[in-house]
């Protein structure tokens, strides 16, 4: 009975968002409201449950995703993401422009939150469209493959971040592992398939003719790449560097210290604060108010995740999760799957991904206590399955479609196949780590 009380509230929590156009963060807060009663939690027990998940959710997510927020918006503001983007467009040639608009959208996706990522990179798209006289869809869908694996498997992205935390994983390590199945990813659903969908026509609408900033005032190659990856190479020096220092007790408690997620972010914004900021003519004062305006960009974002930690924790003090545990367990599929399947069905149903993935992690995160699985591998697979299918319900659809100017048709042909095909090799790429790494 418990897990059908379960089942109904996604359901709503579904209807509420798709039907009903309530917030999300509302939705989340109405749904483990209503779970709390029908579990039969105490009514005095119920508020404090909310509070509890909103606080242990947030705690540990608030400084990384504001600081990640606002070393992308830097990164956009200085011109940094311009410059990667010609600098490898040069390097690749006029032939493999789509290779170079894809590594572009992996490098500018890290620190780029998708939204951003998306309205920064299309302009670049149609100049190079209309530059080469080259269809739209075929040289944007690589590029918008690589902001959009960014988006759902690594960190500091909001979604993968938060599923770090809920799952007790590892950041690094997700990282690396996020990277070994972001690249085989994007380019099975960037440049092979954007072979089969060349012939689709597309005009983009004269309104999103770019502005570009001017060369001059771009700042240097090397500042661009090192600032815009800072947070991916102290990840991964820290992750490396906790590995070959494991048995050393005496740097065990500095190591803890420095690979830290918050201080890694800390410092990489701070970095970007000087490189791409005074060091480039800008004043502090301005860099700060870049900085004020990146935090308000997330605040919807931190809310969605601050009501998933609500419904998660209502669903662990009426003990419902160990019996949602306890019943999957029996269930002849593979732990990384089954949360893939979840995940891409609410993801389908919901149409936001972090939504998605949030949701999931409160009902599989029990099951990932009593089983083997590897926590950084279920991050990713939640993770891929909550970019599964982008159809009507996702702004990320519409987005597409009206900055292409595409019929709806050829955009569940183009965008919806295209998010599949992450999905899918997302998922295959985690079973393939799985069996690889035991």
């Amino acid at each position: 009975m418990s897990i059908l009380i379960v089942l109904l509230c996604i359901v709503i929590l579904i209807l509420l968002i798709t039907w009903g156009k309530l917030n999300a963060f509302l939705a989340f807060l109405i749904i483990s409201l209503l779970a709390g009663l029908l579990l039969k939690l105490p009514p005095e027990k119920i508020m404090s449950a909310v509070q509890q998940g909103m606080g242990d959710t947030l705690g540990s997510l608030v400084s990384i995703i504001c600081l990640g927020a606002m070393l992308g918006k830097l990164v956009a503001e200085s011109g940094a993401a311009q410059k990667i983007a010609t600098v490898l467009m040069g390097a690749f040639g006029a032939r493999y422009l789509q290779w170079a608009l894809m590594i572009t959208g992996f490098i500018i996706g890290i620190p780029l939150f998708y939204g951003v990522g998306f309205v920064l990179m299309v302009p670049l798209i149609f100049s190079v469209v209309y530059q080469y006289k080259l269809p739209a869809v075929y040289i944007g869908l690589p590029m918008l493959a690589a902001l959009s694996v960014t988006h759902g498997f690594l960190p500091p992205h909001p979604s993968p971040t938060a599923l770090v935390q809920q799952f007790g994983a590892s950041m690094g390590i997700t990282l690396l592992y996020g990277l070994l199945i972001a690249i085989p990813a994007i380019i099975i659903a960037g440049p092979l398939f954007s072979r089969v969908v060349k012939n689709i026509k597309s005009e983009p609408l004269e309104l999103f003719r770019p502005q570009a900033i001017d060369k001059t005032q771009l700042p240097g190659s090397a500042n661009s790449f090192i600032t815009s990856l800072l947070p991916v190479f102290l990840l991964t020096a820290t992750t490396v560097l906790n590995y070959l220092l494991s048995n050393n007790q005496s740097a065990k408690g500095v190591l803890t210290l420095v690979s830290e997620p918050g201080l890694i972010m800390l410092v990489s914004v701070l970095v970007a604060a000087f490189t791409l900021g005074t060091g480039c003519g800008r004043s502090m004062k301005s860099v700060m108010a870049i900085y004020g305006e990146a935090v308000k960009d997330v605040g919807m974002i931190l809310l969605i995740i601050a009501g998933s930690g609500a419904l998660k924790q209502v669903l662990t003090e009426s003990g419902v999760s160990k019996e949602i545990a306890a019943a999957l367990e029996t269930w002849p599929v593979h732990p990384l799957v089954l949360a893939w399947c979840m995940a891409g069905i609410i993801r389908i149903c919901v149409g936001s991904a972090t939504v998605a993935g949030l949701t999931t992690a409160g009902i599989i995160a029990p099951l990932l206590a009593k089983t083997s699985v590897n926590a950084n591998l279920m991050v990713l697979s939640v993770g891929a399955g909550s970019l599964l299918f982008s159809h009507v319900n996702d702004a990320g659809f519409w987005l597409f479609k009206e900055y292409f100017n595409l019929s709806i048709k050829d955009t569940l042909k183009t965008w919806s196949v295209m998010e599949t095909i992450v999905a899918v090799t997302g998922l295959v790429g985690v079973m393939i780590l799985s069996y690889t790494i035991g």
